[in-house]
């Protein structure tokens, strides 16, 4: 059986099992397996033992579940809060400061918990209703809280480009570090269109103020302080990885170590919330690994199966020039993203697609940073995006899913932007890691 009837065959498997709702990491692995006995017999299954301890005890993905253990501490202790309160002080009255602020607070927040969906989830659940409760139009509302929560896979740390990192040999603080210049320009963006649109359209964004309008001196100073020691967490660990003080793993224990500092000091530590936060997390890492485990199984047969030889064999015989088969890729990955995640597209396609790179002659990292932003970009496109339900999960009742399609689309073209930039000019990338690293 030729190469691309099994591809076909699997991939046709894959959509099926999705479609009947099998579990996603199940699905993967199961199916590579089976269809890999149907064609190689027995033989098939030795590659299990060498990609479970390959996967599962490799010491950069031990970084994933420090990550996540340090946002479920920052946000259940309410220093999210801290950080939002801090920041709509910092900006101050500007017509769409509360939309601001939002950006900044909710990449913040989705950079601490490292996956699109609960940073979302985790941005909408603290930043929607104050919103809304000011009179601020609820697509803008939908549509920053989208672009801020989904903005923090591409802000360090990252649990994608960690999964990057690991799946194709690369350096992790070398990605976290060429994600900063076009995670900053998406930003610089991001709040210029705010700014804009509110001045056209000053209904969008009322000016009435909120609490910390109100507050004294001492509250203020306060409010300033909690703020800056959240934000300085963040900075800290990427700083700790930056100076060479630690590897990203070591920088997860750092930050989980900060994050229950912090709540020591902000008198909010309780048992109950290092058990929640515990539960919650080994729930997430529990699926993460699954899905891990499933997909290099899957990316693994595939290999063996030849594939690089034939997508390489493919991209050239149409005779595109380099960069063009790196835009072929990126929009293989955009459509993937309608119909699976994050994890799964980095774990099926960076092993896949980054050797092809290579050989054209192109930085890994600068292919890896491009992945990611076209990644967030994917999963948050109307009209299947996946980030789009969990926005409409934490949504009020009459907020529906055009209303969601409307917010996001203004948000979805600015990141598009950002992606062309990087793809047409790969220093935008390159600049800072080569500065900071050789």
């Amino acid at each position: 059986m030729g190469i691309e009837v099994l591809t076909g065959i699997l991939l046709l498997c894959i959509l099926v099992s999705f479609a009947l709702g099998a579990p996603v990491g199940f699905a993967l692995g199961g199916i590579a397996m089976a269809v890999g006995y149907m064609t190689w017999g027995e033989g098939i299954f030795n590659i299990v033992p060498s990609t479970f301890e390959s996967t599962l005890f490799s010491f950069i993905l031990l970084a994933i579940p420090l990550y996540i253990y340090m946002g479920q501490l920052l946000t259940r202790s309410g220093i999210g809060d801290a950080m939002f309160n801090a920041s709509q002080l910092v900006i101050g009255r500007i017509r769409g400061s509360l939309a601001i602020s939002v950006v900044g607070v909710c990449s913040m927040i989705g950079a601490m918990v490292g996956i699109i969906g609960a940073g979302i989830m985790t941005s909408g659940s603290i930043a929607l209703k104050p919103m809304l409760e000011r009179g601020y139009d609820k697509r803008l509302a939908l549509g920053v809280i989208m672009a801020g929560g989904g903005l923090g896979i591409l802000i360090p740390p990252s649990v994608p480009m960690i999964m990057f990192a690991a799946s194709t040999q690369n350096s992790v603080g070398k990605m976290f570090i060429a994600a900063v210049v076009p995670a900053l320009i998406t930003i610089v963006l991001l709040v210029a269109y705010i700014i804009i649109s509110c001045k056209i359209n000053p209904e969008r964004a009322p000016l009435g103020t909120g609490a910390e309008a109100k507050m004294t001196p001492k509250e203020k100073m306060e409010t300033l302080r909690n703020g800056l020691l959240s934000v300085l967490l963040i900075f800290a660990v990427l700083g700790s990885i930056i100076s060479g003080i630690a590897t990203p793993t070591e920088s997860g224990a750092i930050g989980v170590v900060g994050a229950l500092v912090l709540a020591f000091f902000f008198k909010r530590f309780r048992y109950g919330l290092m058990k929640s936060a515990g539960i919650e997390t080994a729930m997430l890492v529990s699926v993460a690994m699954w899905i891990i485990l499933g997909a290099s199984l899957f990316s693994n047969f595939h290999l063996l199966m030849g594939i690089q030889d034939l997508i390489a064999d493919f991209t050239k015989g149409l005779d595109l020039p380099p960069l063009g088969v790196v835009l072929l890729m990126q929009l293989m990955m955009l459509l993937l993203g309608f119909i699976i995640d994050e994890f799964i597209i980095v774990l099926m396609c960076a092993p896949l697609f980054t050797p092809i790179v290579v050989d054209l002659g192109f930085d890994p990292i600068w292919f890896g940073i491009l992945m990611i932003l076209n990644i967030e970009i994917a999963v948050q496109t109307p009209p299947y995006g996946f980030a789009l339900f969990y926005l409409k999960g934490i949504a009020p009742p009459d907020v529906t899913m055009l209303d969601i399609y409307k917010s996001v689309t203004p948000f979805i073209l600015l990141k598009l932007m950002v992606l062309v930039l990087c793809l047409l000019f790969p220093e935008v990338v390159m600049w800072l890691p080569n500065k900071v690293m050789g």
